[in-house]
């Protein structure tokens, strides 16, 4: 992906077009959270009118009926166990329960790296996607950060670990991967690959790898060669798996890889 299309896609994810564009699938409700600024009000019933947070341990401390569980619920769902407390205790009969969210905080998602803004930011819907939460951060940063984006957080209890290719999936029209995120979550975008020119080049130094860059390609980003440089004297240092670096005589249409090294020679003729 050139720089410039990396530019576009992150000003639409900044303000949130593609993500919003691109949200599609079966929507998840809202689970109330620790510290969750929420209103509670029974229909006829203004003196159990209640305006409350939801404690550490998730439980809320209502008129009658004490401390009732709430933390992990859906609002439909908390509004039911309410009813639920107040019908059994033959305070009210036929209890209608309206749950109000007034403030977001219980459920957080940590999002890290090369991003713009980085941060612990609130769910503020249950079906937040992966693309939501990186348009609240500003997105990743053009220049250096990476493509794929790395899901971490919990999964029916168990660890859950997901690479995801954000540019790849809005190309191929796939948002399968743009999944849901829950409370807990963290979001980490990696520093973009690079490599390096030195030698016989007008500006030698460190670039980013644009994915299938030739070394043709990635001469082009040093402005070429000097007047004393020679492509038949290009090499790449390449660190191999076991550790050790090999010296290859590539061709122009060779693919460069994650920090590789290109050294141009001076000519002698």
């Amino acid at each position: 992906m050139s720089t410039l299309h990396r530019l576009l896609l992150g000003i639409l994810v900044t303000f949130g077009l593609i993500a919003g564009a691109q949200a599609q699938g079966k929507q998840v409700d809202y689970r109330l959270g620790a510290g969750d600024a929420i209103k509670i009000s029974v229909f006829q019933n203004p003196d159990l009118t209640v305006e409350t947070r939801v404690a550490e341990s998730g439980a809320v401390t209502y008129p009658l009926i004490g401390a009732v569980q709430l933390g992990g619920l859906s609002i439909a769902e908390a509004e039911l166990a309410i009813a639920n407390k107040l019908r059994e205790g033959g305070f009210v009969q036929k209890p209608q329960v309206n749950i109000l969210l007034m403030q977001f905080k219980g459920n957080q998602v940590s999002i890290l790296g090369m991003v713009n803004r980085p941060g612990r930011y609130p769910i503020e819907t249950g079906n937040t996607r992966l693309t939501d939460m990186l348009a609240t951060a500003g997105g990743a940063i053009p220049s250096s950060g990476a493509d794929v984006i790395i899901l971490s957080g919990l999964r029916d209890g168990k660890a859950y670990r997901q690479e995801i290719d954000i540019p790849a999936m809005f190309i191929s029209g796939n948002t399968d991967l743009d999944i849901p995120v829950l409370g807990g979550d963290i979001i980490y975008v990696h520093r973009a690959p690079v490599f390096y020119i030195y030698g016989e080049v007008q500006r030698g130094g460190s670039y980013r790898l644009e994915r299938n860059m030739t070394v043709l390609q990635g001469l082009a980003q040093s402005a070429g060669l000097t007047i004393r440089g020679t492509e038949r004297g290009l090499r790449i240092h390449r660190r191999g798996p076991d550790g050790k670096v090999q010296i290859i005589s590539p061709e122009k249409s060779d693919l460069i890889q994650a920090d590789d090294v290109l050294y141009v020679q001076e000519s002698f003729f």
